[in-house]
């Protein structure tokens, strides 16, 4: 991977280089003058980082024109006018010949098409005529409505199903940002096991767990926690909610689903004891860590992803528990949630060299059942395990 002072770990050129022409295939394909990419956040906005290994942050939008015989120009967060011209030549913003800069904000609701006349009037000094959109979906609403209305006679595609099965098959060096990352999150979880003690907040175990996540790597991502008695569920619950102070024979619930060094994620979740677990928790757990492996059993390249998803509603309703009304199974990358889903309303089938989290679980009044680890895809399944923490109830 290239190396720069300010970067820590960042993709190869040649990576990069890889991505942008798989973007020209389809581009080429769906006869398209430029791809439009938005983001504002680094949890959920990984096309912007995908196309120029840069993050979105603190929902300020960022967005990126790809044009189909050019270097990409970005618009981003800004003084009124700005305009910094990198031909290509810029050590961090690789592949960008120009960035354009606006000071608007998604809480300032008459800024938002600020960015958008930005894009639009590049887009008629190329005289584009017709422009794919990238998860349009995703794209602040002004951004979209401002962009569409200033660009007479251009027809907008939206190119999102085939850059998403693009993004959804890692490549080998993403593969090895993917094993990194829970690497990581191990390093967290042991982390936390060695911190955890009565007397301290929810709050207290997941800025630990944060803080010491920083020191390798990590750049973004969130920890859900929430402890409890035993016999009463401890769902996960964000550090709004995180004020509860643990007591001996608590148990907490723990998500750990933060990006490793480079950006990509995974996920991993357990539930840590302050003592001795219940029958039913090890049970509830014992039942979840079956319906995981009940998954992995059919994850195999080119079966359908929303027939995974009815064998496990199935399996679930087999053993007791309810079916899955949310979601349970799913891809990762720059993104915390990508596609695949594992869900009925998803068209893409699985295919080698996919990261899926896989975390089934169920919870009612005495209990919150779940377990959470990601798998790569291989030829004929599933990889093992890309986290080494045990599968266990952790009683500590």
């Amino acid at each position: 991977m290239s190396d720069h002072p300010r970067i820590a770990v960042r993709i190869s050129d040649a990576e990069l280089d890889r991505r942008w022409a798989a973007v020209r295939a389809v581009m080429k394909a769906q006869r398209l003058d430029a791809v439009i990419a938005q983001a504002t956040n680094d949890w959920l906005g990984g096309n912007v980082k995908w196309l120029t290994d840069i993050p979105a942050n603190n929902h300020y939008p960022r967005t990126v024109i790809f044009h189909a015989d050019d270097l990409m120009t970005v618009v981003e967060m800004g003084v009124f006018g700005g305009e910094r011209k990198l031909e290509g030549k810029d050590a961090i913003h690789r592949g960008v010949g120009k960035i354009l800069t606006v000071p608007s904000f998604p809480s300032i609701n008459y800024t938002v098409p600020y960015d958008a006349e930005l894009a639009a009037g590049e887009l008629k000094r190329r005289g584009a005529r017709r422009v794919g959109l990238m998860t349009p979906g995703g794209f602040l609403a002004g951004f979209h409505q401002r962009l569409t209305q200033s660009l007479d006679g251009v027809d907008f595609i939206d190119a999102t199903d085939a850059l998403d099965a693009i993004k959804a098959v890692k490549s080998e060096e993403e593969r090895t940002l993917i094993r990194r990352a829970a690497s990581l999150q191990d390093e967290v979880f042991a982390q936390v096991c060695a911190f955890i003690r009565p007397g301290l907040r929810d709050i207290d175990i997941t800025s630990h767990a944060q803080a010491f996540a920083q020191t390798l790597g990590s750049e973004q991502g969130i920890f859900l926690a929430a402890s409890a008695k035993i016999g009463v569920r401890s769902p996960f619950m964000g550090r709004h909610l995180q004020n509860k102070v643990l007591e001996a024979g608590d148990h907490l619930s723990l998500l750990i689903e933060i990006n490793g060094p480079g950006g990509m994620y995974t996920e991993i979740a357990r539930t840590l004891c302050l003592g001795k677990a219940s029958q039913q928790l090890l049970d509830g757990f014992a039942a979840v860590k079956a319906a995981q492996d009940h998954t992995l059993s059919l994850i195999k390249p080119g079966v359908l992803c929303r027939d995974i998803a009815a064998a496990h509603d199935a399996y679930m309703i087999a053993h007791d528990m309810p079916p899955e009304i949310r979601l349970y199974s799913h891809g990762q990358g720059y993104d915390m949630v990508e596609r695949p889903l594992i869900r009925h309303d998803e068209t893409l089938a699985i295919a080698q060299h996919m990261n899926l989290a896989v975390h089934p679980g169920f919870e009612n009044d005495a209990i919150f059942a779940v377990i959470c680890d990601n798998y790569l895809v291989e030829a004929n399944g599933p990889s093992a395990c890309l986290h080494a923490t045990e599968k266990k109830i952790f009683e500590l």
